[in-house]
This record gives C-alpha cells, sequence and structure tokens, in this order.
C-alpha cells in the first residue's frame, strides 16, 4: 500500500509538471504566435494634408498708352481692346472719335504717336449709302454727308486730283486728309480750332486733319505700309461695329463696379 502511494504521489507530481510544461509551451507558442500576427499587420499609411491650391491672378490686361492725352471712355476701351486682342494684326492703328472730333494713331504695340483734331461728315450717323462711292459731290445731299463707322484696312493712294491721302473706305471714297480751304465760306480752319465738337461736322465724309498732323505723323507711319482705322460709332453700339469687341477693363474699373 506504501509502494502504490507513492506511485501515485509521484505520478501525480509528474502530470502536474507535464501540466505546467504543456501550459508553458502553449503561452509560449501563443506569444510567438501574436507576434508573428503583430508583425504582419502593417498600419494604414497616413496621406498626408492637401497641398494648399495656388491660385495664379489673371494675366494683366495690355492697354493702350494715351500718353495722358485727353480721351473720351469709348476711345480708350476701344484702343484697350485693339492692343489686348491684337486686332490691329500688328499694324499701325488709329483712333477716330466722332463725339469728340478727335483722332489718335499709335505705333503697332499700342503707344500713342499723335492726337489731332478733325472734322468729319456734316450728318450724324454710322451706315453711308452704299452707292455713295460712286456719286459726284453735288449728288450728295446733306443727310448722305456722313463719315461711316468701323474697322478699315487704309493705305496711302492717290485722289483724283492725283494728291496722296490716307484711304480709309476706298469704295465709299472716304479718305483721311489735310483741311480743305477751298471754300471759304465753310471756315474749316476755324472749325478745327474750336472746342466745340458740333462745329467739327462740315465734310463730305471725309476726315479733315491739321496739316502738319498728316504731314509729319500720318504720311510717314503708313508709307510703305497699311494700318487700321477704327472710327468709332455715335449711333451704334461698339459691340455693333466691332463684332469681335470686348470691355477691357482695369483693377480700378472693376473695382469701382
Amino acid at each position: 500500500m506504501l509502494s502504490a502511494s507513492r506511485f501515485t504521489t509521484s505520478s501525480g507530481k509528474a502530470a502536474s509538471r507535464a501540466a505546467i510544461i504543456i501550459n508553458f509551451l502553449f503561452v509560449l507558442l501563443l506569444s510567438a504566435g501574436c507576434a508573428h500576427t503583430t508583425a504582419n499587420v502593417q498600419p494604414k499609411p497616413v496621406a498626408p494634408p492637401p497641398s494648399p491650391v495656388v491660385v495664379s491672378p489673371p494675366p494683366k490686361p495690355k492697354l493702350a498708352d494715351f500718353d495722358n492725352q485727353p480721351r473720351t471712355p469709348d476711345a480708350k476701351h476701344v484702343a484697350d481692346w485693339v492692343v489686348n486682342s491684337g486686332d490691329n494684326d500688328a499694324m499701325p492703328f488709329m483712333i477716330v472719335d466722332k463725339t469728340a472730333a478727335k483722332v489718335f494713331l499709335f505705333e503697332p504695340g499700342g503707344h500713342l504717336l499723335g492726337e489731332a483734331p478733325c472734322l468729319i461728315g456734316l450728318h450724324k450717323g454710322d451706315v453711308c449709302d452704299p452707292n455713295i462711292g460712286n456719286k459726284k459731290l453735288w449728288q450728295i445731299g446733306p443727310s448722305q454727308r456722313i463719315t461711316p463707322a468701323g474697322r478699315f484696312e487704309a493705305f496711302l493712294g492717290k485722289d483724283l486730283k492725283g494728291k496722296t491721302v490716307l484711304w480709309v473706305d476706298y469704295k465709299g471714297g472716304v479718305a483721311m486728309h489735310w483741311v480743305v480751304t477751298n471754300n471759304p465760306k465753310e471756315r474749316r480752319l476755324e472749325r478745327i480750332a474750336s472746342p466745340d465738337p458740333a462745329e467739327h461736322r462740315i465734310s463730305w465724309g471725309c476726315i479733315n486733319v491739321p496739316g502738319d498732323f498728316y504731314a509729319d505723323l500720318v504720311k510717314p507711319t503708313f508709307t510703305g505700309k497699311r494700318g487700321i482705322v477704327y472710327v468709332l460709332p455715335e449711333v451704334e453700339t461698339n459691340h455693333m461695329v466691332f463684332k469681335s469687341y470686348y470691355r477691357v477693363d482695369t483693377e480700378d474699373e472693376r473695382a469701382a463696379r
């Protein structure tokens, strides 16, 4: 009985040790498995914060340089559109402002070469009779004596008397030339010097400018090359006359709106 008891006690101790060893191995294997699992689970990458969106300011519009000379808003807006859009096709250009009875001459990039008063058609309007170029002067009534508005490709050429003029609308018989003084009753020299634009309405449709302005600036600028003459409307709108026209606003003008 004693021997059996010892055997039983020894067996129990052995079984207890074995159980401890098994539990230890189980815990060890479990720890290793957890470590392996933990090592294989990669954390999701954290996306970096989005970069701030940099909005570039719109490019500054190209503007005509009037050299601080007085001009009407319409003259400024059309000249700015010409320069900003390149509508003059890199040619010198002129702005004829019938409302103010003034002419502005620009080099291709939009820098003012000179300005002068002008005489224009007797009657207010923007569209001429399409057959007016074929009529004699005496056949043209007062209501037809109009300086047409529009964009014209101008060039130097001879008139009926053999003198060199700047043809603005050749088919319509409209030219730019020096002040004509063969009829003293018309007082053209007095009219062109008047500050009142209404006094400048006297011609049959042609654009008269001071003789020195024509000789010193207009003729040299257009010698050997063509240019664009923009005659501003006085009845219709700029959009109606210049099909691709758009208003070029400066920062100050946008802020004022």
